[in-house]
């Protein structure tokens, strides 16, 4: 209701113009706060893309990068046309739209605002892109856009529905702040299925005759550099994704945002510390030799944030170190385990967002300051945890595998066998990414004898004198 000034009461109008003005600019505030978190959780595309590129093979890295940048384009696509209603829309429990609520952003301003859509775009992308270092070099890019449209349009958004617009999940009050279940846990659960039904990538665990090899063949990163500054950014973002989930910097919203912020790093600290040191041990046990693994200290910093993410709110300052430690150990047990399993996931994107996603969603269960089971005593939460946690690998589940199964069965799942062999820039992208032509042998000898003439070790002709 707007002010109304009646000629009598002077102070009262002032006031209510004030307390207007003031709730203005606190609407402005949080519109502006939102809008910047929202910013840094795109700028985890970048952090995907370069730690993806990093991870795979030379031959492979035009590829993951275009994938990486279609998700972004596929998941504003599919949360715009139908997701975002799906998750926030009119309607039920698991589904929303009714009546065209939210679909096309029909009524946004009502449901939530623009600024409140793009925020939940960018975590909608993420989820997608999760998916993309799992499969890289061996998926088609058929594939590719169909899975990414199906999970942003609808797979994620119906998981999105059961916490965050305030539906329940079975009668159940989830505890999932910024999505270790919702985001990481659905994007690693999808990486999962598709892994499973793509098959590793060739010469992982067979050779040329499909016999299993005594030990897996590790093949080496295109650049470890990119793999740690995509690592930074990723870690960067994750400070527009647990901070920004408090979705207001009005009324006390920037006191939790800033909490949020040192939780988060203290898990990410201590989750790259426990999975470096944890590896560290167990190749001394098996070799005997002290290696300090910079592939698992920065997965087990992605890890430990994956891991506070449900609830970097509401987490004591020392248990989100455990929270952290604990995630690094997840990591690194996981990482093993798919191994043992024969499933190849070229980025170990399972482990840091399925396994660690999972452990989040219990640790929040455990810790949560109010409800948790070991700050409390109360067993509930935990309960609905995991209540939630069997929803999601059910739902991801059921839809993803014959969605994937489908798509190897009419060829547009994986790539040829010799495509595959020559590298996915060549065979699908004109050419690779880095110049690897050696220059000519007969151009470097006449260059070696120019130097070694200039500086008088070779003499010159009598001719020429």
């Amino acid at each position: 209701m707007s002010c109304v000034y009646d000629g009598s009461d002077v102070e009262a109008y002032v006031d209510c113009k004030s307390s207007e003005a003031l709730a203005s600019s606190s609407n402005d505030l949080d519109q502006f706060f939102l809008m910047v978190c929202a910013v840094l959780v795109f700028l985890m595309q970048a952090g995907f893309a370069m730690l993806c590129a990093g991870s795979v093979r030379q031959k492979n890295v035009k590829n993951i990068m275009l994938k990486n940048l279609l998700d972004a384009c596929g998941g504003a696509i599919g949360f715009y046309t139908l997701g975002f209603g799906f998750a926030y829309g009119e309607g039920g429990t698991f589904i929303g739209g009714s009546g065209g609520s939210g679909i096309f952003l029909k009524d946004v301003e009502d449901i939530d605002s623009y600024a409140g859509f793009f925020f939940q775009f960018a975590f909608a992308a993420t989820a997608a892109t999760i998916v993309a270092g799992t499969v890289a070099e061996r998926c088609k890019m058929e594939a590719y856009l169909c899975y990414s449209l199906f999970l942003t349009a609808f797979v994620y958004p119906v998981v999105v529905r059961t916490v965050w617009s305030g539906s329940g999940l079975f009668g159940t009050n989830v505890i999932d702040f910024a999505g270790s279940g919702i985001v990481h846990m659905t994007g690693g659960a999808t990486a999962l299925v598709a892994a499973i039904v793509l098959g590793p990538r060739k010469g992982r665990f067979t050779d040329e005759d499909g016999n299993v090899l005594p030990e897996p063949v590790d093949f080496p990163p295109s650049s470890v550099s990119l793999q740690v500054l995509g690592t930074f950014i990723l870690w960067v973002g994750w400070y527009g994704f647990n901070p920004g989930s408090t979705l207001a910097a009005s009324d006390g919203g920037s006191t939790l945002a800033a909490y949020c912020a040192v939780t988060t790093t203290l898990s990410a600290a201590s989750g790259c510390v426990s999975a470096m040191f944890l590896k560290c041990v167990l190749t001394k046990m098996k070799t005997g030799e002290v290696v300090y693994d910079l592939t698992y200290a920065m997965n087990g910093c992605l890890g430990g944030l994956v891991g506070i993410t449900a609830a970097p709110h509401s987490t004591p300052l020392p248990l989100a170190i455990l929270v952290g430690v604990i995630s690094g150990f997840v990591y690194t047990g996981a990482s093993a385990l798919l191994v043992k399993l024969r499933i190849d996931d070229a980025v170990d994107a399972i482990p840091v967002h399925f396994f660690c996603g999972l452990w989040g969603v219990i640790a929040a269960g455990l810790f949560d300051n109010e409800v948790g089971l070991f700050t409390t005593g109360g067993g509930k939460q935990l309960g609905h945890q995991i209540i939630f946690i069997l929803f999601v690998i059910a739902w991801v589940g059921i839809l993803m595998t014959p969605f994937f199964l489908v798509l190897n069965a009419i060829g547009w799942f994986r790539v040829d066998s010799l495509e595959e062999d020559v590298g996915l820039d060549i065979s699908h992208h004109g050419g690779a990414a880095y110049n690897l032509d050696k220059p000519d042998k007969a151009d470097v000898e006449e260059l070696n004898t120019r130097r070694a003439t200039a500086h008088g070790k070779v003499a010159k002709p009598e001719a020429e004198a």
